[in-house]
């Protein structure tokens, strides 16, 4: 499902301010304090909103993730402690929330897989993806495949997101680390297997769990494996497939 955009910072005058006769910065009015250089510091009803949105899209998260694309908006809001309208200023529908979240899971592992692109070790930058992406439980949203429409820029990510998953195997294989008869829909079916919850009641202990079992997962993927896969490894069509959403009506 990917960063937040950066500001430049103002250039510091060369010379030293004048005092303003004692008197104190006026507040700006969008509600971003003053400052001399810096970025702007989101302040009042802009701080607030940021801080909204944040807990509509963990709070979505998890109960869409437990209930799937039928649970109801107010189970999100009500999570999130925040009030409906809060909810439907930032996203016009439960469509438009739920292709927002997918949207940006995958570039959460788009942000990931470039962190392992770059690190000097391919099976490292590889491990380093997918305890990323299951941190992220970038996995989590696969149940919504199928049931909600999906717009241009999802395919666009989705098919970015593929590709840098893809070189991180091939890295990865060309190094020797990682077995041959893998690909990267295994590694992406892996994470999404891990993204959603662990065994347990979700106490303290799931952590663990979960760590345990990824290790022995990724000992299973290291080169030379110890027995060979069976059939072959999955195509793009099918994991594509699997998020068209079904044709309804006459």
């Amino acid at each position: 499902m990917t960063g937040a955009p950066q500001f430049s910072g103002l250039t510091r005058s060369r010379r030293s301010p004048q005092p303003d006769s004692g008197s104190q910065r006026r507040p700006r009015a969008d509600g971003q304090s003053p400052r001399a250089d810096g970025p702007p510091t989101p302040r009042g009803r802009q701080a607030e909103a940021e801080r909204n949105d944040g807990l509509v899209l963990d709070a979505a998260r998890e109960i869409f993730a437990e209930r799937g694309a039928a649970a109801p908006v107010s189970a999100v809001a009500q999570r999130a402690g925040v009030g409906m309208g809060s909810l439907y200023r930032r996203y016009g529908s439960k469509t438009e929330l739920l292709q927002h979240l997918c949207t940006l899971a995958m570039q959460q592992a788009i942000d990931a897989a470039e962190g392992g692109l770059a690190a000097e070790n391919a099976w490292s930058g590889l491990a380093g993806y997918v305890h990323s992406c299951v941190a992220q439980r970038s996995g989590a949203l696969a149940p919504l495949a199928g049931t909600i429409p999906v717009t241009p820029s999802m395919i666009d990510t989705s098919r970015r997101s593929r590709e840098l998953l893809g070189e991180l195997v091939r890295r990865a294989q060309r190094e020797g680390s990682l077995r041959p008869d893998v690909g990267a829909l295994d590694i992406a079916w892996l994470i999404e297997l891990f993204g959603r919850r662990a065994p347990g009641s979700g106490g303290s202990g799931d952590d663990n769990i979960v760590e345990r079992l990824l290790a022995i997962a990724l000992d299973g993927l290291r080169a030379p494996g110890a027995s060979p896969l069976p059939g072959t490894p999955p195509a793009s069509q099918a994991y594509e497939k699997r998020w068209r959403v079904p044709l309804t009506g006459p």
